[in-house]
């Protein structure tokens, strides 16, 4: 019997996966967590053979979790998204198997089968991306990975603008633009919004006389 973890902070993601995997012979489903400090808890517990860990989560994600594992599960990373520098990483920490979260039933439960055994399943994008690496050891330029909107909120966090006044420059929700500065966080692999400033510049999205005139109209303002 294959015991298997399921990692992921949205219930119906949980719910789904544990559906279609109770339903499989030969393997049992033995716990859910909604993020990686439960999984960390619950795996000397539990004892699963495999983990399906999902890459983003609040609090610790994926990838912490993978850090902080020792002898540990066969893990199976998911997520919404592929990204290169997450997929490298990933594989480098330990992760047998990367898929999408809109990867097939029958692929996911092969996945597990194959991680009970040690091997790795991976779609065609993420080999692709890992044989491109190896060979090259190419590093993609790190605003590949955000979308346009995404580049944009940037920017503005590096004239140090808040999320307020993001939002009504570029006309978009308050929510929306927390949305997106989370996102960057993320797949750029920063802690704050003071890093993010600094990436954004260090990416040249504006001059650096520019940052240094907003920030002192920001002082003199009172600051955002």
């Amino acid at each position: 019997m294959i015991r298997v973890l399921i990692v992921d902070d949205h219930e119906v993601v949980r719910q789904g996966l544990r559906f279609v995997l109770s339903h499989e012979e030969g393997i049992e489903v033995v716990g859910e967590c909604a993020d990686g400090a439960q999984a960390l808890a619950a795996i000397p517990e539990l004892r699963p053979d495999v983990m399906l860990l999902d890459m983003v989560m609040p609090g610790m994600d994926g990838l912490a979790v993978l850090r902080k594992l020792a002898d540990g599960p066969a893990v199976i990373v998911l997520a919404s998204f592929v990204e290169d520098e997450r997929v490298i990483e990933a594989v480098r920490l330990g992760a047998l198997s990367y898929l999408s979260k809109t990867t097939a039933v029958d692929r996911v439960v092969e996945a597990v089968r194959a991680a009970a055994e040690g091997g790795s399943v991976l779609e065609a994008g993420t080999a692709a991306l890992l044989i491109d690496r190896v060979r090259h050891g190419r590093r993609r330029n790190p605003l590949d990975l955000l979308t346009p909107r995404e580049i944009q909120v940037l920017g503005e966090l590096a004239r140090g603008r808040s999320n307020a006044e993001i939002a009504q420059l570029l006309k978009l929700g308050r929510e929306t633009v927390k949305t997106h500065v989370s996102s960057i966080l993320g797949k750029a692999g920063l802690t704050d919004r003071t890093q993010a400033a600094i990436f954004g510049l260090q990416q040249g999205l504006i001059r650096l006389d520019e940052a240094l005139d907003q920030g002192m109209d920001g002082e003199s303002s009172g600051g955002a």
